[in-house]
Parts: structure tokens; C-alpha cells; sequence
């Protein structure tokens, strides 16, 4: 949705991209308040955000619209605010678009507003990007694929209303003007007149529609599928950025809490005046636990003091004493035990094509296997931390987050105020993939602020982070096919049991967060099911890059890989054999299940382009083996190869080569840092990561007893983008589904050796 509006002037919100500013809020002044209110009825309640930074001065011209995805939190101001991203295109040439995305790295500070500049015909490099406050939620690789249509709508009307005003101007017909380079030209003389000459006439005229403006052809792009730099980058390498723990306000405290090392434990006693006794402490105090659990009296304890180094050091003086839970026994090993069982209990959700036991229908050959996958960290490298302010009945928070109306919304309800009183200023990251969702340092927060009556940081020590995080589950895949006398799948049965991200309560959520890329694998069968059962723990768990997809890939396309050799033949040929099967007949429906499946036609052209480029057939060598995986997520195709040397009881992988259709690529630059951060994030996740428990506490707490990849372990990534002339698709998390199973292909190929549990290693034992 977009609609024009134009107002007195919009002096920039808080802060360019580069430097989030924590200056205090400015207040309307009773003239514009007054104009604002009379022309309610021609665009609605402005959003909390933008009243307060208005000031007198020349107009600018604004066109709002919404960039709301999966993420958003329902609210009744949605009807009266249907915005939530502006374009401002200022008489002095500035033009600012402002945006409700967190920039954690990904680069939406730079695709978006390039996808802004092509269609509005905009100088890119005079935008300037705006950090909105109370960003929507930011992940499911969904910024720029959301932001695609409507940046684009809305630019094509930036570019119709400045023709449309130079026409006008000039007493031409709108066909004889063109824009160009943030001016328009007359075609017959040859004169020009730049936006920022243009606002005036602009802001009189309506906008076209948005839903029948017309857009550029993509043959005509000049700025999309380029290489640029990330905008960014230079302000943090600099020093220049301000991430969530650089804010600083006047007379604010900081803070830290100490949190029970159980699963659902209680706090019994602690020492407030040993921890009073260290220089610097001012406060200590308990404060509710949020707790996804029913008991709900448990309590942790603040520490606050004029600096996190002398809170830290209060919290260690606490002498506090903890009473395990009810978790008290768990441990990795009961865990695996749970999940064992569950392999064969009742199901909980379940989707299938036929009426038959697929276990059961004649077949020439059947194969079961079974996957594991553990607990993961995020480990983001800037820890959880979270400023809030209140005063005068108003909340304000600066927080590095991915859902700010998230932890909006989390301020009003435990203030116990309306929501157009809490304003999130929201931050650079240091990393989110998932982390940064809010729970449960923003309930923290706002209880310690709300006791000290003074701004407040809260920082989570690395520690803190390691053992109460938001982990992805452990769980396991059953896996079970029948192949007939030439390798075509007829049955195919796949339990997956884990300890359930957030859908235990409704089988539509299991579907949604659980089975992605299980039930939507691409090689349907002829009698195909897929059930789910979760399981109970006491580690809290929540959305890891990839989600679902970074378990649920690894068993699927390591399953086919069995399947090919079961059947004797090539592990690409053989997936090439399945699509080409596919494609030739009408594709078996699933019941339950009304996602985009692969367009098979596609999968082969992504298979033969990987196998050429990292010469499939070609011999490696002794102690050498390459492995094949492919996917579709998210409206992205990918395949890739990898190749491994095992020797002497070590893994190493030397060579990823990875086919990524994306559809229309925006920033190549950006794409492929995309890809291949994603590539070895998810390598690190293969060979190196686990989260383990024991007694019902989390075992690692630091990065000395928490592997991850490093420099020296990184191979020699190949990227190779294909543009499939669709709508962009997501990119920041497929391609982290794809290296497990290739790297664990490989493995089998260069040693014969099958592992089935992550991490992958040579000496694994099935649980």
C-alpha cells in the first residue's frame, strides 16, 4: 500500500544509517500539532515515530507505505497507521528513505534503497537511510523479498509525480519528459530540472496508483543486480556505527542479572550487602522471571551499578543459592532416550497423500535410516543488551533487535500504558540470526528501569548468553523409503521428532516452524507421510538461521544420498532421474500442505550447472570424495558440491561449489556475502557445534568449551548466481540448509563412512 502526503517539512528522524542517535525527543510545536490533526481525514494518525521530528521550515515530499511481513504483531493502529516506511525527498536535494528494517549485517540498509533508487530514477548515492523506530520484526530472509514490490510501486510514483511536475512546469505533455539521475529531462529541448526543483509542484499533484503505476522494464535496470558496497561498512570500520551497546543518556545506570543455571529453577537466597560492598554498586534487588513456564513466582536478581564492570562484580559477591526444578535430571542423554521413544509414539501432526502405510506398499528395495541433530547457540557476537528510559509516563528503549514492535509491545503491557507511549529506537546489531527477538532481557530491562526510575543498560555477560539463550532444538529424523527396481521413490516416511521451536501448542505452528524443508522436500512419492511428535525440555528454544531448514535439509538430501547408492547409481544422476520423473507426470499431491514446491525443470538445470562447474565426474584422488545436495526455499533454487579430504582421523573441507538461482538479484556484492556467510555458518554448525546438558544446566558457557569454525578450517568457496527472472527470494538462510548434507555426502564418499549425527565425526556412535 502507498498513499502521497505532504507536509510543512520532516527534519531527519533521529539519526542516519550510520550513527543511531539517542538525542533526546523533540516536541511538536502547537502549530504543526494543529495542522496535523485537521488533515487527519486525508491520511490517517501519522505513526508515533514521526509527529515529534517535525520543524518549521520548507516542504518535502512524502509518500508512505508498509513493508509489514511475517513478523509484524497484530495491533488495532495498524488501520489507522498504515505506514511504516517513507521516501522524503527534500527542496534541498536531500532524499531519505526510512526504514522499518533492522540492519544486523545483512545488508537491507543497501538493497533496499537501491531497489528505491533504479525504479524512482534516484541518484543512489544522495540517499540517505533511516533507521525507523519501532522497526517491524526483521527475518525469514523476508526484507527484501517483502520490500521488492512495494519500494518499487512507490518509487515508480516518486518518478511519475516529478514528470508529471515538470510537464506541468514546462506546459508539455508528460511523454516528451523523462527521468533520469534525479532530474527530469526534456527529450525535445534538452533542459532538465532536478528533483529537489520539483517538490513544490510535487507535493500539489496527486500520486498514480500504486497497483497500476507503471514499472521499468528489468532490461532496463542500470543500478539492480550490480555490485556495491555495503553503505554501511565504512561507519563500522571506523568505529563510527552505533550499535546497542554504544548508547549512552545522561545519568544512566547499568545493569546484570543473575539468572538460576536450572531449567526452571528457584532463587532460595542472596547477599544484597555483600554485593552493596563492591565500589560502584548502587542497587540490588529481585525482579520477576519471565519464564516460559507455568510457575510463574520465580524471581532472578538485579544488580545495578555506575558501571557493568562493578555490576558484574556485585553479582559475584551475591553468594546467591538456587534450587533446581523440575527439569533437575535432565541431560543429553536422557534427552536422546526421549527422543529414541518418541520415534514410535503416538504423533502428534501428520501430513499425507494416501490412504496405504507407505512402510508397507510393495517395493523392491527399503532402506531406514536415522538423523540427529543437538542444541545450537546463536553466539552472536555482540552480547544482549537492551537501554531503557522512562520518565513522564513514556518509555523509551534502544535496543539492537529484530522485532522492535515486538519489544514494544512487551514495554506497554508490563508498564501497564498505551503503546503509542513506548517508542524502540532500534540499533545496529552485532549479528541476530534469531537471537534477537526480545525474550527475555527486554522484560529484564524495563522491570530494573522501572525500580531505579533512571535510564538503565542492561548487558548479558557472554556467559549469560551461552546458558540461557533461545537454542535451536535437538531432535531426530526417521526416515524410511521403498525405491522399485530402477531407484523411483514409491513410499516415503519421515518422523521427525525434536524439542519444538514455539509450535507445541497448535499443529498448524508445528507445520510452519517445524517441518519446513521436510515436508516441502522435492522429490514427492508415490505414497509419501510425514508426522511429528515433540518432545519436553527444559532449555528454552527459539528461531537459529535457517530454522527449521538447518536440521530438517541434512536428514532429507543425506537420505537421498543413501538412496541413490542403495540403488547403485550417481548421487547427482540419480536426484536428476527424480526430477526428471517429476517433471514428466502430474506431481503427487500432499494433503496439509499448500506451499510452492520445486519446479523440477529447474532443480536439473541447478544440478547440471553445479556438476559442470565443480567437475562432478572428475577423479579426486585417494582419501578424497566430493558430495552433492540441492534445495529450494523460499522461493530460491540451490545446489552445491563439496569436496573433503579425510585422513588420518580428520575432516577437512577444501573446495564448496554453490548454484544459487535467487530470481532478480539486487546488490551481487551483497548476495554473495549472503551466501557465503551462510555457507560457513553452517559449516561451523556440521563440524564443530553442540550444545550439551547435564543436571538440567546448559554445559557451555564460554567459546572455550564451544567449538566454532575458524579461519584456518575455512575452504575455497565458489559462488555461482543464476537469475531465474522471478521476484527476488530469500538468501540469507537457504543456503546454510545445503553444506551439512554436502559435506556429509562427501564424507561418505571418500571413506565409505555414513555419519548421521551432527556435528559430523569420524568416531560417532548412533545414541
Amino acid at each position: 500500500m502507498t498513499q502521497w502526503l505532504a507536509i510543512f517539512a520532516v527534519a531527519p528522524l533521529t539519526s542516519a544509517f550510520a550513527t543511531p542517535s539517542i538525542a533526546p525527543r523533540r516536541k511538536l510545536t502547537h502549530e504543526h500539532e494543529t495542522h496535523l490533526r485537521a488533515n487527519e481525514d486525508r491520511w490517517g494518525d501519522f505513526p508515533p515515530h514521526l509527529p515529534y521530528n517535525l520543524c518549521c521550515g520548507r516542504g518535502a515530499l512524502v509518500i508512505g507505505l508498509t513493508l509489514r511481513g511475517r513478523f509484524h504483531h497484530p495491533s488495532s493502529e495498524v488501520s489507522k497507521d498504515p505506514f511504516n516506511a517513507w521516501i522524503r525527498i527534500h527542496p534541498d536535494g536531500q532524499i531519505q528513505l526510512v526504514l522499518n528494517k533492522s540492519e544486523m549485517g545483512q545488508g537491507v540498509f543497501t538493497a533496499l534503497p537501491m531497489i528505491l533508487a533504479e525504479e524512482a530514477e534516484i541518484d543512489f548515492s544522495r540517499i540517505t537511510v533511516i533507521q525507523a523506530d519501532d522497526a517491524d520484526g526483521t527475518g525469514g530472509s523476508g526484507s527484501v523479498a517483502g520490500g521488492y514490490k512495494p519500494l518499487r510501486q512507490a518509487g515508480a510514483q516518486v518518478r511519475e509525480v516529478m514528470i508529471a511536475a515538470a510537464a506541468r512546469r514546462w506546459a508539455v505533455p508528460t511523454a516528451q519528459c523523462r527521468a533520469r539521475n534525479s532530474q527530469i529531462i526534456d527529450t525535445s529541448s534538452g533542459r532538465t530540472l532536478s528533483y529537489a526543483a520539483l517538490v513544490k509542484e510535487a507535493r500539489r499533484l496527486p500520486l498514480p496508483d500504486a497497483k497500476t503505476v507503471p514499472l521499468k522494464d528489468p532490461k532496463d535496470f542500470s543500478l539492480l543486480g550490480r555490485s556495491v558496497r555495503h553503505l554501511d561498512i565504512p561507519h563500522k570500520v571506523k568505529g563510527a556505527a552505533r550499535f546497542g551497546l554504544d548508547v549512552r543518556l545522561p545519568g544512566m545506570v547499568y545493569a546484570v542479572v543473575a539468572q538460576c543455571p536450572y531449567f526452571r529453577g528457584e532463587l532460595v537466597s542472596y547477599d544484597a550487602a555483600k554485593a552493596k560492598a563492591i565500589p560502584g554498586v548502587l542497587e540490588v534487588f529481585d525482579i520477576p522471571t519471565d519464564l516460559q513456564s507455568a510457575n510463574k513466582n520465580t524471581r532472578e536478581v538485579a544488580v545495578v551499578a555506575t558501571n557493568t564492570w562493578a555490576a558484574i562484580q556485585g553479582r559475584n559477591a551475591l553468594a546467591t543459592e538456587w534450587k533446581s526444578g523440575q527439569y533437575h535430571d535432565e541431560s543429553t542423554e536422557t534427552l536422546t532416550t526421549q527422543l529414541r521413544a518418541a520415534l514410535d509414539a503416538p504423533e502428534y501432526w501428520n501430513s499425507t497423500n494416501t490412504e496405504l502405510n507407505p512402510d508397507i506398499v510393495p517395493a523392491a528395495k527399503r532402506l531406514e535410516a536415522i538423523y540427529e541433530f543437538p542444541f545450537l547457540a546463536h553466539v552472536t557476537m555482540e552480547p544482549m543488551n537492551i537501554t531503557v528510559s522512562l520518565e513522564g509516563g513514556r518509555c523509551e528503549i534502544w535496543s539492537p533487535t529484530q522485532a522492535g514492535e515486538g519489544t514494544r509491545e512487551t514495554a506497554a503491557k508490563l508498564l501497564g500504558i498505551d503503546k503509542k507511549n513506548v517508542t524502540v529506537h532500534v540499533t545496529f546489531m552485532g549479528g541476530g540470526f534469531g537471537r534477537r527477538f526480545g525474550a527475555p532481557f527486554d522484560h529484564q530491562a524495563i522491570h530494573i528501569a522501572r525500580s531505579v526510575r533512571r535510564p538503565v543498560q542492561l548487558i548479558w555477560t557472554r556467559e549469560d548468553d551461552f546458558t540461557h539463550d533461545r537454542y535451536r532444538p535437538a531432535g531426530m529424523h526417521r526416515l524410511r523409503a521403498g525405491i522399485d527396481q530402477e531407484g523411483t521413490l514409491v513410499s516415503w516416511t519421515d518422523r521427525l521428532v525434536d524439542t519444538t521451536i514455539i509450535g507445541q501448542g497448535d499443529p498448524k505452528q508445528a507445520q510452519l516452524f517445524e517441518l519446513g524443508g521436510a515436508l516441502d522436500q522435492p522429490y514427492p512419492a508415490q505414497h509419501f507421510r510425514i508426522s511429528y511428535v515433540p518432545i519436553d525440555s527444559g532449555a528454552t528454544r527459539g528461531a537459529w538461521r535457517g530454522v527449521e531448514i538447518s536440521f530438517n535439509v541434512f536428514a532429507v538430501e543425506s537420505f537421498i544420498d543413501e538412496l541413490a547408492h542403495l540403488a547403485g547409481q550417481d548421487p547427482c544422476l540419480y536426484r536428476r532421474r527424480l526430477f526428471e520423473n517429476t517433471a514428466a507426470q502430474t506431481r503427487t499431491p500432499r494433503s496439509n500442505f499448500d506451499g510452492a514446491l520445486a519446479d523440477p525443470k529447474r532443480m536439473i538445470e541447478m544440478l547440471d550447472l553445479t556438476a559442470e562447474k565443480a567437475a562432478w565426474g572428475k577423479p579426486l584422488g585417494v582419501h578424497r570424495g566430493r558430495g552433492i545436495s540441492c534445495f529450494f526455499s523460499k522461493t530460491t533454487y540451490l545446489a552445491q558440491v563439496t569436496e573433503v579430504t579425510v585422513k588420518k582421523g580428520n575432516i577437512s573441507v577444501d573446495r564448496v561449489v554453490t548454484v544459487v538461482d535467487p530470481g532478480t538479484v539486487i546488490n551481487m556484492n551483497g548476495i554473495r556475502a549472503q551466501i557465503e556467510g551462510a555457507i560457513l555458518m553452517g559449516l561451523s554448525a556440521t563440524l564443530k557445534e553442540r550444545i550439551t546438558v547435564k543436571d538440567g544446566m546448559i554445559q557451555q558457557q564460554n567459546f572455550n568449551s564451544y567449538d566454532l569454525l575458524r579461519m584456518p578450517d575455512t575452504p575455497h568457496l565458489e559462488t555461482h548466481l543464476v537469475e531465474g527472472g522471478r521476484l527476488p527470494g530469500g538468501i540469507g538462510e537457504p543456503p546454510l540448509a545445503l553444506i551439512a548434507p554436502s559435506v556429509g555426502n562427501a564424507i561418505f564418499a571418500a571413506t565409505g563412512k555414513r555419519l548421521r549425527k551432527l556435528p559430523l565425526q569420524l568416531d560417532e556412535v548412533s545414541s
